[in-house]
């Protein structure tokens, strides 16, 4: 396999550029039946057809087929991701650009991310990856789990991240370079749209540190603007919180999409109810992209009423996103009220939270802070 090293520079949170060596792939390569991997959790029906089980969909994908992600193709009967140990997204990120706002504050991720995803949304500010197949991919990575975890290990960073497009899409490069990245001491994260079943979810959130579930909104109409469905991510997020992993939510909130104060009271009331009222909230702000490239950005006085709302329906930590310099960017202690973590955007400027708790009236802070 021909091989090309190349340099890629990687602007982190500070705006330092770090050097990374990796290698890219020719695109004649990238479809070899020896670089395939066979897929996880499917099963094999008649006429050499599969049905996959790995999201909602449930996709049952014929002979020479591939599964609404693009990801997963059946040959012969067989079911094979595409994208295993080809990424065409390596980037060193700050942990709040997840967001990951409660878990190790300031530090830095090694950021994977691939083609292909199980959703459609007409808004996806990472489209480019998302809502294409592996073969129009303009660069694709060499890079194996066991490659991911060395580069972790050499530049110092303490957690690897699966984000970008939908990680559920390359579920088996997840989780076998999750599965890695724990025995060397590596902490895991991904951010998702919550759409997995429930064997695959349980099966990766044992090697899953934290999780951040992107929440479209909290209706039909919500769900229909990226062809998918809600139930199946309000159970995600049931399971996380039930197994113990570290979670935060995003809504980005959409001019005329999901941003009803009725619907955000209706998710904030939910959230309460089943996951109780100490999981982050992100309030996000919409930019014009993708397929919603004629609607505005959302007005900053409607996420402040989200924030308004949540907070009268009793969720504890609340944050706006997408609007760098704003006050509620910052974490405050639910108690008294203080700055716990002062953060402009991606950068944090201060924390004030020891052994996990307020410095000020030593209420405890959940999240994991070491």
């Amino acid at each position: 396999m021909d091989k090309i090293k190349i340099l890629i520079g990687v602007l982190i949170g500070t705006g330092v550029f770090l050097s990374l060596e990796t290698y890219i792939l020719k695109k004649s390569s990238t479809q070899t039946k020896s670089s395939l991997k066979e897929a996880m959790f499917y099963e094999k029906l008649s006429q050499n057809r599969v049905r996959c089980l790995l999201c909602f969909r449930k996709c049952i994908i014929p002979d020479g087929k591939r599964g609404f992600c693009r990801n997963r193709e059946n040959r012969k009967g067989v079911l094979y991701t595409l994208v295993y140990g080809k990424p065409s997204a390596v980037h060193i990120d700050p942990i709040e650009k997840e967001p990951q706002f409660h878990f190790l504050p300031g530090s830095k991720i090694l950021c994977i991310g691939t083609a292909g995803c199980n959703f459609r949304c007409r808004h996806c500010h990472n489209w480019h990856l998302s809502q294409k197949s592996i073969e129009e991919m303009s660069v694709i990575y060499d890079l194996p789990p066991e490659k991911i975890v060395e580069i972790a290990l050499e530049k110092g960073i303490p957690t690897i991240s699966f984000t970008y497009n939908e990680p559920t899409s390359f579920y088996e490069y997840v989780y076998h370079t999750a599965k890695l990245a724990k025995k060397k001491g590596l902490k895991v994260i991904w951010h998702s749209n919550g759409a997995l079943n429930e064997a695959p979810l349980r099966e990766l959130l044992k090697y899953t540190d934290a999780v951040t579930i992107d929440l479209k909104g909290f209706s039909k109409k919500a769900y229909e603007n990226s062809s998918a469905e809600l139930e199946p991510v309000l159970r995600t997020l049931k399971i996380i919180k039930e197994a113990g992993v570290w979670l935060e939510i995003v809504n980005l909130i959409i001019p005329t999409i999901n941003d009803s104060e009725q619907e955000i009271r209706k998710m904030c009331e939910w959230i309460k109810e089943n996951l109780g009222t100490k999981v982050p909230l992100h309030f996000t702000r919409f930019f014009p992209a993708y397929k919603l490239n004629k609607l505005p950005p959302t007005p900053i006085q409607t996420l402040e009423k989200a924030y308004k709302i949540a907070k009268e329906v009793g969720l504890e930590y609340v944050m706006i996103g997408n609007v760098p310099g704003h006050k509620y960017n910052s974490t405050y202690c639910p108690k008294c009220g203080k700055r716990l973590i002062y953060r402009i955007h991606f950068t944090v400027l201060a924390n004030h939270i020891k052994n996990g708790r307020c410095k000020f009236c030593g209420e405890k802070i959940p999240g994991r802070w070491e």
